[in-house]
């Protein structure tokens, strides 16, 4: 139940990979001697950071795909495969939010956002996780948020979303006991990674409303994660105050919890 050893013909398929944690996170698997495959929209972004890996002597390719979209998510393990490459870790990163009251909202881009944070983690674990049972090894990493624990007024879908990717996670936890395959919940509070300003709020608002000991780098976000898979972790959560407030946010009342967060959301704001 921990991270399967790295091979030739092995790798780690990294989504959200152009950026930020997932980024990160590709290079800390490549440091550890994992081969991986890079999924994003970007390709130029892609292909920058597949180069700066080569050069270390490490294996990486490049798959642009589009996870909103149905077809590019259905042909992802076959492009894999086609490489002659096994998929033992499928690092599902590919991530957005947007920000303010449902009652404002962009009604094609709430469904986008659900179609990436929430649809795309179960269509592929779904296409990925037969193979890694059928072979007994393999890892799963999906990463939610420390907004798993506490409704999110002002990001209410993107709070919902990773509700469900925690959930999930822990489900397959159960359903995976005894295969060799593994499953992580990797659960960051705020990082510095240009999240923020693509969700519409700018990084001086979102540090106001949060405190510095909570803001984490990508980078110690990344180790954390591959050490969670390393582990076979159930949760990983990055920072020893957000472990405290994921634990806080997880038992105070709704009756007091959600007026509080309404207050201090950037996104509400007036």
């Amino acid at each position: 139940m921990s991270l399967p050893r790295p091979a030739p013909d092995r790798t780690a398929v990294v989504t959200g990979a152009s950026s930020g944690i997932g980024a990160e996170i590709a290079r800390e698997l490549a440091a550890r001697g994992h081969g991986v495959t890079l999924v994003a929209r970007r390709a130029e972004k892609l292909t920058a950071l597949a180069e700066e890996l080569s050069a270390r002597g490490v294996r990486a390719e490049v798959l642009p795909a589009d996870l909103s979209e149905r077809s590019d998510r259905a042909e992802l393990l076959g492009r894999i495969e086609a490489l002659g490459l096994v998929p033992d870790v499928l690092v599902n990163n590919a991530g957005l939010s947007t920000v303010g009251p449902v009652a404002s909202s962009d009604p094609e881009a709430e469904m986008n956002m659900i179609e990436v944070d929430v649809v795309a983690v179960a269509d592929l674990c779904s296409r990925f996780l037969p193979g890694m049972t059928a072979r007994r090894r393999g890892a799963i990493l999906n990463v939610a948020s420390t907004a798993a624990f506490q409704p999110l007024p002002g990001q209410a879908g993107y709070g919902a979303g990773k509700a469900f990717v925690l959930s999930y996670t822990q489900s397959l936890v159960g359903e995976l006991r005894g295969t060799g395959v593994s499953a992580t919940a990797l659960c960051p509070g705020p990082v510095d990674t240009g999240f923020a300003e693509a969700a519409g709020f700018s990084v001086d608002d979102a540090e106001a409303a949060l405190p510095s000991v909570m803001w984490i780098s990508p980078q110690e976000v990344a180790k954390t994660a591959v050490n969670g898979l390393a582990k076979g972790s159930m949760v990983a959560i990055p920072g020893m105050a957000n472990r405290i407030t994921s634990v806080f946010a997880a038992v105070t009342p709704r009756t007091l919890l959600v007026p509080m967060l309404a207050r201090i959301h950037p996104g509400l704001r007036k």
